[in-house]
């Protein structure tokens, strides 16, 4: 399944969670470290997998993003104007809506070529092609899966591993043959996957203790994934803005929108999640490059109203403690629920 000593696996978090320490203090614990390559340069993707091996000697995995369509900027456009009474309060121009592949292609090579114990790819499945380069450089490669139909396509193209992802997961989803708002419980997602699944699974998705991990392995799980849970832990890169609304329950919920990035993803329902989800169009990455610059400006100034605060849906059990601590006390609870 993955390399490591317990079937808790750590979640790759782009956008500035995931960090080396992390990796390392997950793996250093008996769990499964990823890193996420999304929105970083090939350079610092470089930089990122090599300072991780510099701390730890143990396999850890790497996510990338699958290019999307380009979209029709007309409606993006007119987001943009629906955005700009958020401009003009935050003072900072919109972003140029654009399509961009997330050098998808020189991250491919740059895994290839570093021999990546596991390679996780979301939004998408990777060529068959893709897949047999990885495999002659000894990479494993799991695929994020929505539906039974998903899992059947990233099986057909090759995949050693599938990482079922319910509707309660946090961040984006990483659907790819339906792009509407996955809205498959866990637990069910993984009994279907299961009745077909040549390949182990791993389930994904609102897992924060040892009794949800349990749960979902009784189903047929070979192993979890978490993300939420580590979010607030020490070594997370987490920003102070985005700690504080996850720890002091600024919201009261989470919600699937598109309003940040133009593709679902499930995050703290704050203001800008609610007043914008309807007049966001589906436009990925072009809606993300859009919004960033009020993302970004809002979280230098402490403002929760308007970054995206991605959480599961069990993202109240959230603490502020090390990565390694939270492996084992979900392992402990893991041996009780047996």
């Amino acid at each position: 399944m993955v390399s490591s000593e317990l079937p808790i696996i750590q979640a790759p978090m782009a956008g500035g969670p995931s960090t080396p320490a992390l990796t390392a203090a997950v793996a250093g614990a008996g769990g499964y470290g990823f890193l996420a390559a999304g929105y970083l340069s090939p350079d610092d993707l470089r930089d990122l997998i090599s300072a991780t091996r510099s701390i730890t000697g143990t396999p850890f995995g790497v996510n990338l993003f699958c290019p999307s369509t380009p979209a029709d900027l007309g409606p993006v456009r007119a987001y943009g104007q629906v955005l700009q009474s958020e401009s003009d309060r935050l003072g900072v121009a919109l972003g140029e809506p654009r399509w961009e592949d997330d050098a998808y292609d020189a991250k491919v090579e740059i895994v290839e070529s570093a021999r990546v114990d596991l390679v996780s790819f979301t939004f998408g499945c990777p060529a068959p092609a893709t897949i047999d380069r990885l495999h002659g450089a000894d990479c494993r490669v799991a695929v994020t899966v929505t539906s039974p139909e998903e899992a059947r396509a990233a099986e057909r193209a090759g995949a050693d591993l599938l990482l079922v992802q319910g509707t309660e997961a946090g961040g984006h989803q990483g659907s790819f043959l339906d792009l509407g708002p996955n809205v498959r419980p866990l637990l069910s997602l993984v009994d279907e996957v299961r009745a077909s699944a040549r390949v182990p699974i791993v389930a994904c998705g609102g897992i924060m203790t040892g009794i949800d991990a349990v749960a979902a392995m009784r189903q047929g799980a070979v192993g979890v994934q978490l993300g939420t849970a580590f979010l607030c832990s020490t070594e997370a890169g987490t920003s102070a803005t985005y700690r504080r609304a996850l720890l002091d329950g600024t919201y009261p919920g989470t919600v699937l929108t598109r309003a940040f990035s133009g593709r679902y993803a499930r995050g703290l329902a704050n203001e800008f999640a609610l007043r914008y989800d309807a007049s966001a169009p589906e436009a990925y990455p072009e809606v993300h490059h859009l919004t960033r610059p009020l993302r970004a400006a809002a979280t230098r100034a402490g403002d929760p109203t308007t970054p995206n605060l991605w959480a599961g849906q069990g993202w109240r059990s959230i603490v502020s403690q090390p990565a390694g601590r939270i492996v084992r006390q979900v392992a402990v609870e893991m041996e009780a629920a047996r």
